[in-house]
């Protein structure tokens, strides 16, 4: 062996070990061979192929796994791994590998039939050189409680409910004796009970009948049904309620600050009817104002472990939908005793501030007090009154908001994140079908509440968090929100960069978020607004519960919880125990089960976000089926490699134009410019772009719309019964006409330069 060979060898087996070692370090990063190239040092076109065949055989060898063509990732998995399985509708099942966030792709005839969120045993299979890598389920070892909502078909001798689940591709067989009832074209909920590997379909039983498909009531039960979410109050823990005794004893009045004679009023949604929070204001004779933040004493009628207590965590918040609440709490509760109601005497737990002029904190208490508020103000009223200047306790509102305002710009100041979007809101009429869009939009009344309520969130989480002398804070619950992934600010930096729009993503929090909300202004107003603003939302982190306090990013607090909400919000629940617990002394709580429940918080909350969204999506795509056929000027808002999704300006409504209807190409997706490209004539479709669009297609069942594009002109696309596109308007025909000429001339040209 020469030299230069064992020099060669030498080499190739130094940077097998410094790979080994990069992904050892950075087991749940992908990367390419460029990346890790450079990552390692490691320079020279000749070395860098190295690189790449090195990745190859450790990929063949099992330490690394080729996620996609030339990406891969450190595989955590032995010849049999256990983890979670996802099944998904389209046939795409996976499973993730404990310990491991990469999906490996399970053939349906490898799958056992597990179903989506199962625990499962897996075997690794064999891995090709440039394959996708593959398990198969050996074991299902703990099968997932859940259900599937759907449409029932019944025949004579048997009956189905076909489902729109993204989890499930087959319709589930239902015996005729286990039906429940259901009829032709009941919207109900099954539980599959068998699933023979031999069957195509599984086997199931009706768990409920919510209604008749399509009827306002059944499709918005289906909607919480879907997410696992309670749709109707359990009528034991609502006897629970009906006996607690509302009276206010002298004994207890005795035990609290009474401020039954202080200047009080809560400011509301006019729809609104359970009333967590107050504002007390009254001017001191130093000058100092004293603001009260009074929250609804919940906890004193709600005992730990208690029916209602076990009913109130199990749910841990309330739900809206378009078109009502589902509250956690009975409505004896949340409706009447624990609502902070004008003109009764109301039990709260308080943050008393003193403010000076310039709303600096100079002295504050927690405590428990006794109210009677003044007046019930909806937002709109009180806004009149800070506009105007007049009407009902106008000096105490103008000051309010005055302070309000200084608090809210040192937030800014420090480098809170503004994001003041509007929200899409339906007028239903009384079948709850939706006859037109509004929206909600943020004035300064709005503003003055979520100040002082944000003022007494923070000063209860630094009170505990940030105990005085050198003692250590005690477990809590945290409102907690990390910093933004880099990677998700600079593809949102780039996008906004298109539209003439400057973010910068590396510095100090506070001056990136000042940059972030110098565009978030700038935006205003114009078409691209809401399209910005989604996408700034999405390249943050998500805020969680946590006993683990690293701070809240978009607010720009060392220290924040949920104190203001304990009717809706089952962790402001625990906040008044915890607090109560430690003012008096009391002994620190075990941090593990504190951080189990902020868990289930926090998935709950995301769970009643999802049906939140999933309501509104239903009543956009039901509101837009009595306008099928129409015109509409729209916003490219999100493009994936099935199509475009366009956003109509009017109404904020979101529909998709399919990839197969664009008719005049071959268009493919670009995932890093965020845009689809015509094969053959190179037209462009990306982010931001205005179309003219037609509504073809609402699919009430799948929440659906489909658009098709209207050319330059104004001529609309020809569509089928089912509103297919089967021939592209005439402006779109010329258009590719004249490309494909360029694209021939373009040819020519180069030619000649080649000659």
């Amino acid at each position: 062996m020469t030299t230069s060979n064992k020099s060669q060898i030498a080499k190739k087996n130094e940077f097998k070990e410094r790979i080994i070692n990069y992904f050892n370090e950075h087991k749940k990063g992908s990367y390419n061979y460029k990346q890790v190239s450079v990552a390692l040092g490691i320079d020279g076109r000749k070395n860098q192929y190295m690189v790449a065949d090195l990745l190859d055989d450790l990929t063949e060898g099992g330490f690394l796994i080729e996620l996609i063509p030339g990406k891969y990732q450190a595989s955590e998995i032995t010849s049999t791994s256990e983890g979670t399985f996802v099944r998904r509708s389209n046939g795409k099942n996976s499973v993730l590998i404990d310990n491991s966030d990469v999906p490996i792709f399970v053939a349906e005839r490898n799958s056992m039939h597990a179903l989506n969120g199962d625990r499962v045993k897996v075997l690794l299979c064999a891995q090709r050189r440039g394959a996708e890598p593959e398990a198969k389920v050996v074991e299902v070892i703990e099968k997932k409680d859940q259900v599937f909502i759907g449409t029932l078909k019944v025949d004579k001798n048997f009956a189905f409910l076909s489902t729109d689940s993204k989890y499930l591709a087959s319709d589930i067989f239902i015996p005729k004796n286990k039906l429940k009832g259901g009829c032709t074209g009941d919207k109900a909920i099954a539980r599959i009970v068998q699933w023979n590997d031999d069957d195509k379909s599984p086997i199931g039983e009706v768990v409920d009948v919510l209604g008749r498909t399509g009827e306002n009531n059944s499709e918005m039960n289906a909607i919480l049904a879907e997410f696992g979410l309670p749709y109707v109050y359990p009528k034991n823990v609502e006897a629970a309620a009906n006996k607690i005794d509302a009276g206010i004893t002298p004994e207890e009045i005795a035990r609290r600050e009474d401020f039954r004679g202080v200047t009080t009023f809560t400011i509301d949604p006019r729809d609104a009817k359970d009333f967590d929070d107050a504002l007390s204001i009254r001017r001191l004779d130093n000058g100092n104002w004293e603001v009260g933040v009074h929250i609804a004493d919940v906890t004193h009628y709600v005992l730990p472990g208690s029916i209602i207590d076990k009913e109130a965590e199990k749910r841990a918040t309330s739900v809206y939908l378009v078109d009502r609440t589902v509250p956690m709490l009975p409505e004896r509760l949340c409706n009447g005793i624990c609502s902070l109601r004008p003109d009764e005497e109301k039990l709260a737990f308080s943050c008393i501030f003193e403010l000076d002029e310039y709303a600096n904190i100079i002295n504050h208490r927690i405590c428990r007090t006794v109210i009677k508020s003044d007046r019930r103000f909806t937002y709109e009223e009180a806004q009149e009154v800070i506009e105007t200047g007049k009407g009902d306790f106008a000096e105490e509102i103008l000051e309010l908001d005055k302070l309000a305002k200084i608090l809210r710009k040192r937030r800014f100041d420090n480098g809170a994140v503004n994001f003041d979007r509007f929200e899409v809101r339906f007028e239903i009429d009384e079948t709850g079908h939706p006859v037109s869009v509004y929206f909600k939009v943020s004035k300064d009344a709005n503003k003055l509440i979520e100040e002082f309520m944000l003022l007494a969130n923070k000063q209860v989480a630094t009170e505990i968090g940030k105990p005085k002398g050198k003692k250590k804070p005690k477990p809590f619950v945290y409102r907690i929100h990390d910093n933004p992934d880099p990677d998700k600010m600079a593809n949102f930096s780039e996008i906004a960069a298109r539209f003439g729009y400057k973010v910068k993503t590396k510095g100090k929090a506070s001056e990136v978020n000042n940059s972030l909300n110098k565009m978030l202004v700038s935006v205003k107003g114009h078409a691209e607004e809401n399209l910005l603003s989604i996408l700034a939302i999405r390249s943050m982190a998500k805020a969680v519960y946590s006993t683990v306090n690293i701070g809240h990013y978009g607010l720009a607090f060392d220290y924040y919880t949920h104190f203001t909400s304990p009717i809706r919000r089952y962790p402001d629940m625990m906040v008044h125990r915890l607090l109560d617990r430690y003012l008096n002394g009391g002994r620190a709580v075990s941090k593990d089960k504190l951080e189990g429940e902020c868990k289930h918080s926090s998935d709950m909350e995301q769970l009643a976000a999802n049906a939140e969204r999933a309501s509104i999506k239903y009543k956009q795509v039901e509101y837009m089926s009595d306008r099928l056929g129409q015109v509409y000027e729209g916003t490219v808002s999100g493009v994936t490699e099935w199509g475009l999704y366009v956003e109509i300006d009017e109404n904020k409504c979101e529909g998709m134009v399919p990839i197969r209807d664009l008719a005049d190409d071959y268009y493919e997706f670009d995932e890093k410019n965020y845009c689809l490209i015509g094969r053959r004539y190179r037209h462009m479709y990306q982010l931001g772009d205005k179309l003219t669009i037609q509504v073809a297609r609402a699919d009430l069942n799948k929440k659906q719309l489909d658009f098709a594009i209207v050319d330059e002109v104004g001529e609309s696309p020809v569509l089928d019964k089912s509103g297919n596109v089967v021939k592209p308007s005439k402006e779109k025909s010329k258009k590719s006409t004249s490309n494909k000429s360029q694209a021939k001339l373009s040819q020519k040209k180069s030619k000649r330069k080649r000659r």
